[in-house]
């Protein structure tokens, strides 16, 4: 189970033990933070972001990252999300969304060293030209996480669209094409505000090998990945439009997370800390002051690690309401069954049968008897699903044009009328 999740449901055991341990909640952190977040300088997206707002966000934590570290020029997550394209769809996209992903790491990692991203005689941002090219590879690379995270959301993607469109002239020509200008701007935007802020010093100040970026922690059962380590500083990028906000519990508890699972001190947290990259801000705190706002009180750190270590990696706990398995919906309720893209051996597929699943996480993808992943049928979902998939189509699939139109048409009593 990976941290996100494991905060996402209140019955957890992850969030149980948060819940209880850290008795003060986020109000006392939260005062605290929006004293330090002192500026009314809040730099907006650009109107062509829309949607897209959570790729801009994902490529700009890795151009910080790499301002400090280059030792890993291509996330983790991108690489498997690379990988796993390969068992998307069944007339050759995966396989060429896969090469052209490849060469995508490639480009990016060769570009990465020549530039000298995380050299300290040089400012954090590049000029203006090399940083628009260096942003369309890193929005790219997002794309490509989002298979490693929701299979489902990568067939939204411009990236699986114009693969699927035409596998054919799908080239990484073709792929840095595709991020919206604004796009583009926004991230190169942000990195700018960087350049000239409390990031630049804190940069200036450490070295790239007192630097990961991404840290992991190995050993732990709860799976999860901060944004930067830097000399005892574990920090997170935020790159919210709405600032003074971001101080929830879920974040509060997701920093509290990220120093839990360092229990082997491999990375001697001393400070953890938020930088928000639309409003320049470093907000910080040493650990003994983090855990008491947070009212931490009944442990030391070490006790808290090493109990938070023995949580089991399991989901939320069943409570009455949900200790009864759920039923598989209906064909005729799957709004994805009727639109669903069978290519190949699938093709065959009635359309009334469920739409088979996507390709997903590496960790979870499904293997054979000898442990190999195996290929996922017909793992392209038809793109015109979209427009067929709101909850009003999905409720109202079972229902006939006949039934619809008869219960419309009788009248409403009164009483009945009075009873709504």
């Amino acid at each position: 189970m990976s941290l996100v999740d494991g905060l996402r449901s209140p019955r957890t055991p992850l969030r149980r033990f948060l819940d209880r341990e850290l008795s003060a909640g986020a109000s006392q952190l939260r005062h605290n933070y929006r004293a330090q977040h002192r500026t009314d300088r809040i730099l907006l997206p650009p109107p062509g972001v829309g949607t897209e707002a959570g790729t801009v966000g994902t490529a700009i934590d890795q151009r910080l990252r790499l301002a400090f570290t280059a030792a890993a020029p291509v996330d983790d997550a991108a690489l498997a999300g690379i990988e796993l394209t390969g068992r998307f769809g069944g007339h050759g996209e995966g396989l060429r969304m896969r090469a052209v992903g490849n060469e995508l790491a490639m480009r990016l990692t060769e570009t990465v060293k020549r530039l000298d991203l995380d050299n300290r005689a040089l400012p954090i941002d590049r000029a203006q030209d090399e940083e628009e090219v260096l942003a369309r590879m890193l929005i790219a690379a997002a794309w490509y996480q989002i298979l490693a995270r929701t299979s489902i959301g990568f067939a939204f993607t411009p990236l699986a669209e114009a693969a699927l469109e035409d596998p054919g002239t799908f080239t990484f020509t073709r792929l840095l094409d595709l991020p919206h200008h604004d796009l583009v701007t926004d991230v190169v935007a942000q990195l700018h505000k960087a350049a000239h802020g409390p990031l630049e010093a804190l940069r200036a100040r450490t070295l790239p090998e007192d630097c990961t970026g991404g840290p992991t922690f190995a050993g732990a059962r709860i799976t999860a990945d901060a944004d930067l380590a830097v000399d005892g500083l574990l920090l997170d990028f935020k790159s919210t439009r709405h600032p003074l906000k971001e101080m929830s519990q879920r974040t509060a508890w997701q920093l509290a997370g990220y120093l839990l699972l360092d229990a082997t001190d491999t990375y001697r947290i001393d400070i953890v800390g938020l930088y928000l990259t639309r409003t320049g801000v470093l907000a910080s705190w040493p650990v003994e002051d983090f855990l008491a706002l947070l009212g931490a009180c009944r442990r030391d750190l070490t006790e808290l690690r090493g109990v938070f270590a023995e949580l089991p990696a399991a989901t939320a706990r069943p409570t009455s309401r949900t200790s009864q398995p759920r039923r598989r919906p209906s064909a005729s309720n799957n709004c994805f069954s009727a639109w669903c893209r069978s290519p190949g051996p699938a093709a065959a597929q009635s359309a009334s049968s469920p739409c088979p699943t996507l390709p997903g996480p590496a960790s979870s993808a499904p293997t054979d008897a000898a442990g190999a992943p195996r290929s996922s049928s017909a793992a392209g979902c038809c793109l015109a699903a979209r427009a067929h998939c709101s909850p009003h189509h999905a409720n109202s699939a079972s229902t006939s044009p006949t039934t619809r139109k008869s219960s419309a048409s009788q009248p409403v009593s009164p009483g009945r009328r009075r009873a709504r």
